[in-house]
This record gives C-alpha cells, sequence and structure tokens, in this order.
C-alpha cells in the first residue's frame, strides 16, 4: 500500500515520518505540507517525493497519514476520504462536531479504512492490560475509573508547543488519551460535566453506559516535574492501573500504519479505533468544552 504524509511539524518528522518509512509491506511515496522548504526538507530525510499540492499526493497513494493539527486535518481527511484513500488519524479527528461528522459521513460513503492513532492502545503492554481487565470484567465489572494527563506545553516552551496547543490546552490535547483508556474499560461515555480551575486544569466527570463513573484531569500547564500520565481503573475485582509505557512512538505508529492496511483488506472488520471510535472521543470532548463555555458565559468560572 502507497501512503502519503500529510503535515511536516516536528510530530511528522520524528514520529510519522519513520514509522512510515519503517514499516514492511508499505511504500512511503511522500510528503506534503503547507510550507514549501519544510516539505522539501522532510522529504529530503527521507528519501522521498515532496508534493506541490494535496492533489498531487492523492493521485499518488492508496492511504493518507496526517499530522496536522485538528482543524486543518479534518478538512483534508474529508477530501482524502471522498476520494476513496483510506486514513491514518491523530486525535482528535477535528476541533469542532461538525467537521468531525464531515470527516465521518465521508469515510463511510466511501467506504475507507480508517485508523485513529491513540498511542496508548497501539501499545502491546497497554493491550495485554486492557485484555486482562476485560477477562476480569465477566465476573467482575470495572466500576469506576480515574486518569490524569498532566503535561507542560502551556507553561515551557519546546517542540510540542505550536499554536493549537497553547490555544486549546489539556483538554483537546491530553484528554483523548485519558478517554482512550477509560472509555475502552468502562464503555461509551453517557454523561459529561467539566471544571476548569484558574490554573488550567480541567476535571472531567463522566458518565458511562452501564452505570460506571470516571473522572479525569487534564491540564497543559503544570511544571515539568508534576507531568504525568496515569490512569486506573476499579470493581470487584480491585484496583488495576495502567502499566507504564515501554513501547516507543514509532514502533506504536507503525503497528497502527500495519493494522491500517489490514483493515483496508477486502471482507476486513472495521479497526476498533477507526474514525468512528474517533468520533466518540470528539463527542465528549466537545461536549465538555460546551459545558465550560457554558460555565464562563455564566460567570461560574475563572476566565
Amino acid at each position: 500500500m502507497r501512503f502519503g504524509l500529510v503535515g511536516t511539524g516536528h510530530w511528522a518528522r520524528v514520529a510519522h515520518a519513520p514509522a512510515i518509512a519503517a514499516t514492511e509491506g508499505v511504500t512511503f511515496s511522500g510528503v506534503w505540507g503547507r510550507d514549501p522548504g519544510r516539505t522539501a526538507a522532510i522529504a529530503g530525510e527521507f528519501g522521498v517525493r515532496p508534493y506541490a499540492t494535496f492533489e498531487d499526493l492523492l493521485g499518488d497513494v492508496d492511504a493518507v497519514q496526517f499530522s496536522v493539527p485538528p482543524d486543518v486535518q479534518a478538512r483534508y481527511a474529508t477530501a482524502a476520504a471522498a476520494a476513496g484513500k483510506h486514513l491514518l488519524l491523530e486525535k482528535p479527528i477535528a476541533l469542532d462536531a461538525a467537521g468531525g461528522r464531515a470527516l465521518v459521513d465521508a469515510a463511510d460513503a466511501s467506504g475507507v479504512a480508517s485508523v485513529v492513532f491513540f498511542t496508548h492502545l497501539f501499545r502491546p503492554e497497554t493491550r495485554a492490560w486492557l485484555a486482562e481487565l476485560a477477562a476480569a470484567a465477566e465476573e467482575h465489572p470495572w466500576e469506576g475509573g480515574v486518569a490524569l494527563a498532566l503535561g507542560t506545553v502551556q507553561r515551557e516552551e519546546g517542540d510540542f508547543s505550536t499554536p493549537w496547543r497553547l490555544e486549546h490546552g489539556g483538554l483537546w490535547d491530553l484528554a483523548p488519551h485519558a478517554l482512550s483508556v477509560l472509555v475502552s474499560v468502562l464503555g461509551p461515555v453517557e454523561s459529561v460535566a467539566a471544571h476548569e480551575d484558574p490554573l488550567g486544569a480541567v476535571h472531567l466527570v463522566l458518565g458511562h453506559r452501564g452505570g460506571a463513573s470516571s473522572t479525569a484531569t487534564v491540564s497543559q500547564n503544570v511544571p515539568s516535574a508534576a507531568a504525568v500520565s496515569y490512569s486506573r481503573v476499579w470493581g470487584g475485582a480491585g484496583h488495576a492501573v495502567a502499566p507504564a509505557p515501554e513501547t516507543p512512538v514509532v514502533e506504536a505508529l507503525s503497528r497502527a500504519v500495519t493494522e491500517l492496511t489490514q483493515a483496508a483488506a477486502p471482507g476486513a472488520a472495521a479497526h476498533p479505533q477507526s474514525v468512528a471510535f474517533g468520533a466518540r472521543i470528539l463527542d465528549v470532548l466537545v461536549r465538555a468544552q460546551e459545558h465550560l463555555d457554558s460555565a464562563r458565559h455564566n460567570g461560574q468560572m475563572s476566565p
């Protein structure tokens, strides 16, 4: 399968491009980005073609892998799906409900395969843990959970201090990681409440289908000593803490590339982390943002 990369930023260069290049059975056809200079640089680094336009890239590939801001991704991925190209997406799939719906509708209409790269869910250690939890749940359902996802992007300048992360913070950048784990264990989210403190931490209270509940605290404005990614669930079998990450990101992302090719095979089932799963996570983010915006409008929280 021929893959094209859309995006030329730091994450595209250190994760997405190396993952495509390292994956057996796929061809890294080329890259397109909105900055021609950076497009040429990343293409030269990986020995692939720099495309002058997005349309030119689409004409030469079977699948498109995205490493761009969510609103940009939604627009171009919708066009790629309409053109019949399989999709490897970053989280969140969009920055608003309308963008997410358009992308899902385009993917459904064309029948393309899709995978959304929720990092934790493509690490073998996390998958093994989730499988253990699923087995235990047959006798003792999991009843609750808590997740912390704390980063430094809005406090300490670095490679990930990109405009969209600085503007949208932990809810949109880090909550998808936390939610991907909580939803995988406790089931779909049916109710959402959110509160943001003056320092930028967002606290979510979630009600899951079947009666379980969970909380998630996310921020991109903590000091480096406080940065953490942590998930715990509990139920009749006791407590279970998600394992620390061991698998390098490029290896996890290469697994996502391979699994997209498998999902694109004739008669294959949709991938568990397809764009439909991404849309369910997006729905939680949208409802949380609406809750925060309403609270600000009514003077119930600090601006």
